[in-house]
């Protein structure tokens, strides 16, 4: 067999009588290639169908991608191998097919990465294909019904004791025995399925439950263990193990202290691989306020495909909207598809839908295991109603009766895929799948993008405005402050004097506040305050950030690019001397610069170093949510729709890192960030106050923020983007190159940018340096083309010629739609 690579334009209906060859992704760990199989005159196959296909000596499992009225000619016929079977039909819907290849054409990648970033990993890995008997369809005397071959077959089964054998294994015990095999599956005698991936064993987790101890023993507790007695007993008795040292923030040793007093007792329990969350308490509709009751009959007025903007302030309720328009398409048989831009978002959103709709809803995103995400595709292959709720990878989601798809914080750049190709965005796929199953897409904001703006304003959309919050409160009060001014006054902190003022009442009312920083770690550099010196990373042409987490933790330096990591030195390793400084700010340097100055006021970091590990998110909110801690610090993850009603203030230590960003899109992100962030406060029975800090008070960004001013802002940032030709009137394309030799790099994107010379309808900019020109030793460069509107442009020959240009040691990528340019 030949390795045959996908080309671009095939089409996915059944097969025509003149197409006798399939392409298939195989069961084969490393190919990025379809093989090319003929098919046996007594089997039809769709696309989509899980088969069986020989490969070298083995048997392996395979997806029919597509198929061919004539092999390449590279091929040799002879040398083509028949399908063995088709194991499972109709795997995906045609449409999946046709959503893969739309994504492939307009993002100019091979058909073959879309597929895998599509599936589950693992989903054909190491799999086989199962025989397993239906007795309960044999009827007495089946054996005179059939042929011999299948006779041999059907008893070689009933003598298993599980009723089960691999397919390979009955094919070495009875020769010809494809023929039996298929004649007792087309009778249902006989099931033929694929075996999942390394075969599910029952997965076990220690769990903790209360028991009624001896008040003579509970008097001999410590107060830290009868704390953790108290804590267990009002999570209604019953935790798993590390839910309950993460929750409680004890130990191992607590807990067995605690067994060995009968206090409690510890066993192993199975638990499925499904992300299931916190239990939650059932939960009614809840009144909708007028303009939800508007945005609701037309969402639930669509008939078939159409895309509506939910534009909503921030605590308007749109999720309620959301939850009551989906509450009918799980009545009438269909399923929901709910797009979130974070993970740590997933918890919160999950548990309101879980109240709702109960064990019909499932997540699925990148921090699930294989298995849980294995396990979950399956589930959703079986065609129940439910919600599937999950990040930019659940896009591609296979439920086979799709009625809905929404797209919450449909303006975040987390929905944007930067590598591996395909680069595609979550929205961009969700209004193409919306339209091939013909459902309503529902895109939802405070702070729309500018492309879903000016779409969703158009004529042939629909545009539903939430103006107010919900029960009339009102949007918070924003307080900007000139840090200019505040070092005027003499004030060195990083809290200006208002946020301090707000601060206190924090400590005194023991309501609760989030504070947002740009950056995560302690300091962004540091510098030698002698000679000038900037701790580099010997890697990439970049300074490394200084991490500190608590009093007596190691000090280190980091690179937030490839990782590098060292201790941070005694002494400038240039000139010696001692007085090395830390510059800027970060969520590290917040907490110290509180423990410093605020003792009392309990705070939990929430950011991508705090929460690494799995369940994080959820542990780390939870315990806020549960008054442990009275401020959350954080990054942008404090941004993407928290719900918070405790939350009355909002400081915003630093908004200058997000004003002075070098991207045509710097303003429209950090108006949608500072607005979003500034939204999580004022949601309960207070008002709530926002303290935003910033060196520039005059810039239109952070004029439009205070005054909660969307549309002004919108417009004249439209306006600009109109008379340069960027998005969303223009359309641009971001050719990355990288390697190991410096000079090799700069000459290839010398040559690719004379290759691009500028023709008629874009523009070309560049070659030039990568914004951060060296990373993880590659070094970097860029080419970006400007298209004027929809000019039609055959993109695919251009990047084809630069690949005939660009030597195996550059590495080469193409990016439609680019948001990130570093």
């Amino acid at each position: 067999m030949i390795a045959i690579v996908a080309e671009p334009h095939a089409s996915y209906s059944s097969p025509p009588s003149t197409a006798p060859y399939v392409e298939v992704l195989v069961d084969n760990p490393g190919s990025d290639k379809l093989f090319t199989y003929r098919i046996p005159d007594d089997i039809s196959l769709n696309p989509g169908d899980i088969l069986s296909v020989p490969f070298g000596s083995q048997q392996v499992g395979a997806i029919a991608v597509r198929f061919l009225a004539n092999p390449p000619q590279e091929l040799d016929v002879s040398r083509i191998k028949p399908i063995d079977d088709v194991i499972s039909p109709g795997f995906f819907p045609p449409s999946y097919w046709n959503l893969l290849q739309r994504v492939a054409d307009y993002y100019c990648t091979p058909l073959i990465q879309v597929i895998r970033i599509a599936l589950p990993p693992g989903l054909l890995k190491r799999s086989q294909r199962r025989l397993r008997l239906n007795p309960d369809n044999i009827p007495n005397g089946a054996e005179q019904f059939l042929n011999p071959v299948a006779r041999r077959v059907l008893e070689l089964l009933q003598q298993s004791k599980s009723g089960s054998y691999t397919a390979a294994y009955v094919q070495q015990q009875i020769r010809g025995a494809r023929r039996g095999i298929r004649d007792l599956v087309n009778r249902r005698w006989v099931d033929s399925y694929l075996e999942p991936p390394r075969v599910p064993k029952p997965k076990l987790q220690q769990a903790v439950t209360l028991l009624n101890a001896n008040p003579a023993v509970y008097g001999e507790l410590t107060p830290r263990q009868r704390e953790v007695l108290r804590f267990l007993q009002r999570q209604g008795g019953e935790l798993w193990l590390t839910d309950l040292m993460q929750l409680a923030r004890t130990s191992r040793g607590v807990v067995a202290a605690l067994e060995r007093c009968g206090c409690v007792v510890v066993e192993e329990r199975e638990i499925l691989r499904r992300e299931m969350g916190e239990a939650v308490n059932a939960d009614a509709p809840k009144e909708l306020t007028p303009a939800q009751s508007a945005a609701l009959e037309r969402i639930l007025g669509f008939s078939g495909y159409a895309e509506a903007l939910l534009h909503g302030v921030t605590g308007s309720g749109k999720t309620e909207v959301y939850l009551q328009a989906i509450d009918p398409i799980l009545r009438s048989g269909k399923s929901a598809l709910v797009l979130v831009p974070e993970i740590g978002l997933t918890p919160q959103l999950t548990d309101r839908f879980r109240a709702r709709f109960g064990k019909r809803v499932c997540v699925y995103h990148s921090a699930l295991s294989d298995g849980e995400r294995f396990d979950t595709w399956r589930q959703m292959l079986m065609g129940e109603p439910q919600v599937v709720i999950g990040t930019r990878s659940a896009v591609f989601a296979p439920l086979p009766h799709l009625g809905l798809i929404v797209l919450d914080e449909e303006h975040d750049s987390s929905f944007k895929q930067d590598r591996p190709a395909p680069t595609y965005h979550a929205r961009t796929v969700a209004q193409w799948r919306a339209e091939l199953v013909n459902c309503p897409v529902v895109f939802g904001s405070a702070t729309p993008s500018l492309e879903t703006w000016l779409d969703c304003r158009s004529e042939e959309k629909h545009y539903l405005s939430l103006p107010e919050r919900v029960r009339s409160r009102p949007l918070p009060p924003i307080e900007i402050v000139d840090l200019r001014s505040e070092l005027k006054r003499g004030n060195k902190s990083i809290f200006s004097l208002a946020l301090q003022e707000s601060l206190h009442n924090l400590s005194e009312t023991g309501q609760q506040g989030i504070l947002f920083i740009h950056r995560r770690g302690h300091s962004t550099f540091v510098s030698c305050r002698s000679c000038g010196y900037v701790l580099d990373c010997p890697h990439c042409d970049v300074s490394l950030a200084y991490h500190y987490t608590h009093e007596g933790a190691t000090k280190l330096l980091r690179c937030h690019y490839c990782g590098y990591t060292r201790q941070h030195p005694p002494n400038c390793p240039e000139c010696g001397s001692p007085y090395l400084k830390f510059f800027g700010s970060g969520t590290q340097r917040v907490m110290q610069e509180l423990g410093r100055q605020f003792p009392n006021l309990k705070a939990i970091r929430f950011d991508s170093d705090t929460t690494r590990r799995k369940g994080a998110h959820r542990a780390l909110l939870t315990r806020f949510a549960q008054g442990d801690a009275q401020l959350l610090v954080g990054t942008q993850m404090l941004t993407k729709g928290l719900d918070l009603p405790s939350v009355s203030v909002v400081g915003i230590v630093a908004a200058d890192g997000l004003l002075n960003l070098s991207d045509y899109w710097a303003g429209e992100r950090a108006f949608q960030t500072l607005t979003q962030v500034a939204g999580r406060a004022g949601r309960g029975d207070d008002p709530g106050r926002v303290v935003l800090q910033t060196y520039t008070p005059e810039h239109p960004v952070v004029l439009a923020v205070r005054r909660h001013c969307y549309e002004a802002f919108v417009e004249e940032e439209l306006a600009q983007r109109q008379v340069l030709n960027y998005p969303p009137y223009g359309k641009l394309v971001l050719f990355r190159l990288s390697g190991l030799d410096a000079a090799l790099v700069e000459r290839t994107a010398m040559e690719m940018g004379e290759a691009l010379l500028p023709e008629a309808g874009y523009e070309l900019l560049g070659p030039v340096p990568a914004a951060v020109m060296r990373v993880a030793d590659r070094f970097r460069w860029q080419i970006l083309l400007k298209f004027e509107g929809d000019v039609g442009i055959d993109l695919q020959e251009k990047i084809d010629r630069l690949r005939q240009i660009c030597p195996q040691t550059v590495k080469l990528s193409v990016d439609i739609d680019p948001l990130n340019f570093g």
